[in-house]
């Protein structure tokens, strides 16, 4: 076991982790990147990105986060493979454990681990998930100018997504297991208002079609078990986000959904030399450019909290 202790170790591969990365190494803190299951995050399912800065003709998601990558890797990041299992912050050096039996330890945690969407969990859900299939009006909803889409979901989110994408659709149909929606009053109000939106309530989404892009949706309606063919060519889950933080329960302070608490105007959290970047932290935005920003932010926090405990 490696006696080695880390200056900063940032957990995450996403847009929040690699700025976090680049920042950190170009202030020479020589930080570790341990990479999870999805290196790169959400973008590296997502097809075409057109809403990050500098790229006037759109980008790849997962080319783009090779760039952030490589950017990372020019200023000597280094990368470890592997899933964080269990973590100790209640001393320091903050200890982090890994699937393989390895151990790290660090002056300081940038936790970049992302959320991710809630999936319905259907077989053809993954497989054409950024073709035709999403998870994110605000990425994709540009794509589906004049044409039939489906939302499915009641809560805050479905609405807001519904409503964002009747901006670029010819019709939004929105499917709702229950007979009236979790949403808020408002939320509720302004979808119901909006001549493009059709609701199917007391309904699921029963199979998605398609091999190689959306075809359409077979929806069932719970109560009378009619089946109905629903020929759509864009399709958005919005039936929540999970962030990805059960690693952090009991050490870290949460919201009731999981986002980790940071103290306002910073990434810091309740935990001295632990901060969060992202979309585990930032439930409301949830944009790439949003999670860098706040990767730039865990950055500078985290070198400042090194210089105030006697340097690196």
């Amino acid at each position: 076991m490696s006696n080695t202790v880390e200056n900063v170790v940032i957990l995450g591969t996403g847009p929040a982790g690699l700025t976090a990365a680049i920042y950190a190494a170009r202030a020479n803190l020589s930080p570790l990147c341990v990479e999870g299951t999805q290196p790169g995050g959400q973008l590296t399912i997502t097809t075409e990105v057109e809403n990050f800065p500098g790229f006037a003709d759109g980008v790849q998601g997962p080319e783009l986060m090779d760039h952030f990558r490589k950017q990372a890797e020019r200023f000597k990041t280094r990368f470890k493979q592997g899933d964080v299992q269990k973590v100790d912050l209640t001393k320091k050096p903050y200890t982090l454990f890994l699937a393989d039996g390895s151990e790290v330890k660090t002056k300081t945690l940038i936790i970049a681990t992302g959320a991710s969407a809630k999936l319905l969990g259907m077989p053809q859900e993954k497989k054409l998930m950024g073709k035709g299939v999403s998870a994110c009006a605000t990425c994709d909803g540009f794509f589906f100018r004049n044409q039939d889409i489906a939302v499915v979901g009641g809560g805050d989110t479905a609405m807001e997504e519904a409503n964002f994408l009747t901006r670029f659709a010819k019709s939004v149909t929105l499917i709702h297991r229950r007979d009236a929606f979790r949403a808020s009053k408002v939320m509720q109000d302004r979808v119901l208002a909006n001549p493009k939106v059709k609701v199917m309530y007391d309904s699921a989404v029963e199979e998605i079609l398609g091999e190689q892009e959306l075809l359409g949706l077979k929806v069932k309606n719970l109560k009378t078990g009619a089946i109905t063919d629903l020929p759509v060519t864009g399709f958005f889950i919005a039936i929540g986000h999970q962030p990805n933080s059960s690693l952090f329960k009991g050490q870290l302070e949460m919201d009731e959904t999981g986002y980790l608490k940071i103290i306002a105007g910073s990434t810091k959290t309740k935990v001295p030399g632990v901060f969060a970047a992202g979309d585990i932290a930032d439930h409301y935005y949830r944009q790439a450019i949003t999670a860098a920003g706040t990767g730039c932010m865990a950055a500078l926090d985290a070198e400042r909290y090194l210089d105030s405990e006697g340097g690196h």
